[in-house]
């Protein structure tokens, strides 16, 4: 179970560093316009904005690979909670997408990584 649970984790980080590569290189680019469905203005106009957004989820894959090394399950779990309420609330603000591609997946593995905590 315990495997189970830091692969979900590790899911979670790696997704954010997608995020990360998607929002601070790529927003600009044919491929991150199509995959947000943004025009080139709208992608021009809000690259910085994005970038500052793509740092961010380096930060959060960063604790949650911290949390990963260190084996220390209040690391990931501050890490996943962090992610599960950012996506909660882009998912209400911005996308329902984001629900699922954020905060599901951070939920899920908040889950695993509970049911493995040894109480002491």
């Amino acid at each position: 179970m315990k495997l189970f649970a830091n692969l979900a984790v590790a899911f979670v980080a790696l997704s954010h560093i997608g995020f990360l590569v998607l929002e601070m290189f790529l927003w600009n680019t044919p491929t991150g316009q199509e995959i947000f469905g943004m025009t080139p203005e709208v992608s021009e106009s809000s690259a910085v904005l994005a970038a500052n957004q793509g740092l961010y989820n380096g930060f959060l894959a960063a604790g949650l690979f911290w949390g990963l090394v260190s084996k220390r399950t209040d690391i990931k779990t501050f890490f996943l909670g962090c992610v599960l309420v950012a996506g909660l609330f882009g998912g209400a603000t911005a996308s329902t997408t984001i629900f699922y591609t954020q905060a599901a997946p951070a939920f899920i593995a908040m889950i695993l990584v509970g049911l493995t905590h040894k109480k002491t």
